[in-house]
């Protein structure tokens, strides 16, 4: 897996990855004052598509109000249009794509206001995040020592780049303990989500999930749901302690990087039958015919990247920096 593009979207228009640079002194490196997706694209028999790009879209720009960016350059249809500029220029078929708008040019004061946003995309190839056995045989998790995030200290319905220290520390000490991912809890106790995916309970044929009030609201996540109830399975929100999760007969995770994970051990204890249920089995094939265009669902879902793009084309709606 390289994450060493020719080229990347930058302020407006393609260039030089190497060119792409930022200053030392730019405010978001030093404060996570930025915000970002991660969107993936998949080789499909029409070409590659990228999995719902307008959605991604929409919660980065919403991401960027919440966190307080007035005037954002681009607008939704220049940034979709971009997206799919860079991926075709790269020629990659399976990609991922990384969205970010950050503070710079100003804001030393803590204050968005005080400096302009800029932006940029870059894709690369992309294999599996947790592993090339993940999805078959599953992973191993522990419930992390550290708390995610209450709503009112971080805006938890933002992909805010200072957001992931918290999951950084998270995932650095279950790794370090021997464990795959980390599970993390909210500030009453409840489960909450992992350090990059949405987690999911399998009870008696039944899925359960946490709700949604302190947790990102994925979109892995809300297809996953959709695809659930096109089969005939029950999805619930609602809340649940760790012990919900020693007791279930499948736990899996799901997000853009990990697509659909089951967790086969939590805390030393043996989740199931110790593999992947056949619930997560079910949806895990779901959601990969969904990614590449073979499901009922793909038509709605796919954004078909096509032929060759010019070079260095400016988006029509913003100007280079």
């Amino acid at each position: 897996m390289s994450t060493n593009p020719p080229r990347v979207w930058f302020n407006g228009r393609l260039i030089e990855a190497s060119a792409a640079t930022v200053n030392f002194l730019t405010p978001a490196l030093h404060y996570g004052i930025g915000v970002f997706e991660g969107v993936r694209c998949y080789k499909t028999d029409d070409g590659p598509a990228i999995f719902r790009l307008k959605e991604h879209t929409d919660r980065l720009l919403r991401s960027a109000r919440i966190l307080g960016f007035r005037d954002v350059p681009y607008s939704a249809d220049a940034l979709n249009e971009a997206t799919v500029e860079t991926v075709r220029d790269s020629g990659l078929g399976d990609c991922y794509i990384r969205p970010l708008i950050f503070l710079a040019d100003g804001g030393w004061n803590l204050d968005v206001d005080g400096g302009r946003p800029h932006a940029g995309i870059a894709v690369w190839e992309w294999n599996a995040y947790l592993g090339d056995a993940a999805r078959q045989h599953g992973v191993r998790a522990n419930i992390s020592s550290f708390t995610r995030h209450h709503p009112n200290v971080q805006m938890t319905k933002a992909k805010v780049s200072g957001n992931y220290a918290n999951s950084v520390l998270a995932k650095t000490e279950s790794r370090r303990l021997g464990f795959d991912e980390a599970i993390m809890l909210d500030p009453q106790g409840y489960v909450a989500e992992c350090t990059g995916e949405n987690i999911f309970v399998v009870k008696d044929g039944a899925v359960f999930t946490p709700p949604s009030a302190a947790i990102l609201d994925g979109i892995t996540r809300a297809s996953l749901m959709t695809l659930a109830r096109d089969l005939g399975i029950s999805v619930t929100e609602t809340p649940m302690g760790r012990d919900v999760l020693y007791g279930a007969d499948e736990v899996f995770v799901c997000g853009t990087a990990a697509e659909v994970i089951g967790l086969n051990e939590i805390d030393f204890r043996t989740i199931g039958g110790g593999g992947v249920g056949p619930v997560t089995r079910a949806l895990q094939e779901a959601y990969h015919a969904a990614v590449r265009g073979l499901h009922a669902r793909s038509e709605a879902w796919l954004t078909f990247v096509g032929g060759a793009v010019s070079a260095d084309r400016l988006s029509a709606d913003a100007p280079a920096a």
